[in-house]
């Protein structure tokens, strides 16, 4: 089973204006309601690959009963945690000559909510999948990601790290199967600029050395890259085509990873279905088809190494 970690879920009401004006009432041209968060939008993605996931996470009032039902699907269980007080957050999202996001803070989580979402990853079994994805309520302890890791770092259990800077950090010492930092991402990190191929892959070295099994950077638009555990460097580039949306293409970035290495165990492959997934996403308004990325997996077979 592949379980799935959002720790702070969100209904993301995106709208668009022809020009946000601060001040006065502004109309809007559309708008559109999507349930989810990082973990989340992994399932979502896994569940258009034909593969089953479990959702764990907190939820809590009117908008985190939404969340629960806007992530049901025949190969998504969800098994949150209800809290009993606040409500789940929205993020707003203001698309017009600029985008704009306004992200709410959620719910406060305290140690007894915290303490049973604990023992659901007594579940977790050898061979299961564990993707920890984004960021930590500022309820939380910052040293949750770890309490995670620590409580199953006795199971044989592929682990995912996609987080930032400490979060991702303080997770190396588990020897995560696979973390996907961007650039910027990792310049933060190191306290240095990294633009180019040649820093890119030295300090994907160094997070290997601290750690890290298998390490995934999404360049933007330059693509992406992938160095593995066997030391070999794999890179893909980008589709051609309309970028719509940027919400959820690095989650689904890593759906398509690991479906790709369930699938074949090839890292090449899978960084191939990872890419697909992810420039699918961002030529959608909202996360990639199984229809899209079929189609995009045409141009990745011949755009790969």
């Amino acid at each position: 089973m592949i379980y799935t970690v959002t720790l702070n879920p969100s209904i993301d009401y995106v709208v668009h204006l022809d020009r946000l004006v601060s001040g006065v009432t502004n109309r809007t041209t559309g708008e559109e309601y999507y349930f989810g968060g990082k973990g989340i939008n992994v399932s979502h993605i896994l569940a258009e690959l034909d593969l089953d996931s479990t959702a764990l996470g907190f939820v809590a009032g009117f908008t985190g009963e939404a969340i629960e039902k806007g992530t049901k699907h025949p190969r998504i269980t969800t098994d949150f945690i209800h809290l009993r007080e606040g409500v789940s957050r929205i993020n707003v999202k203001i698309k017009s000559d600029e985008e704009t996001e306004i992200n709410g803070q959620g719910p406060h989580i305290d140690d007894e909510a915290l303490a049973a979402f604990m023992d659901k990853t007594d579940g977790i079994r050898d061979g299961d999948t564990l993707i920890l994805s984004g960021s930590i309520p500022k309820t939380m302890p910052d040293d949750v990601y770890e309490r995670i890791l620590e409580r199953v770092k006795d199971r044989d259990v592929r682990l995912v790290v996609d987080a930032t800077k400490k979060l991702l950090l303080n997770s190396l010492k588990y020897r995560p199967f696979l973390i996907k930092p961007n650039r910027q991402e990792i310049s933060e990190m190191f306290g240095v600029e990294v633009r180019d191929e040649e820093t890119t892959l030295l300090y994907a070295g160094k997070l290997q050395e601290m750690g890290a099994r298998n390490v995934l950077v999404s360049l933007g638009g330059d693509g992406a890259m992938l160095l593995d555990e066997f030391g070999c460097v794999h890179k893909a580039g980008v589709a051609k085509g309309t970028v719509l949306n940027t919400v959820g293409s690095g989650d689904s970035m890593v759906a398509g990873f690991v479906a790709g290495c369930i699938e074949k165990g090839d890292y090449a492959y899978a960084l191939r279905l990872g890419s697909a997934c992810g420039n699918a996403t961002a030529f959608m308004d909202g996360l990639a088809t199984r229809e899209k990325i079929d189609e995009l997996m045409k141009y990745f077979g011949s755009n790969i190494n």
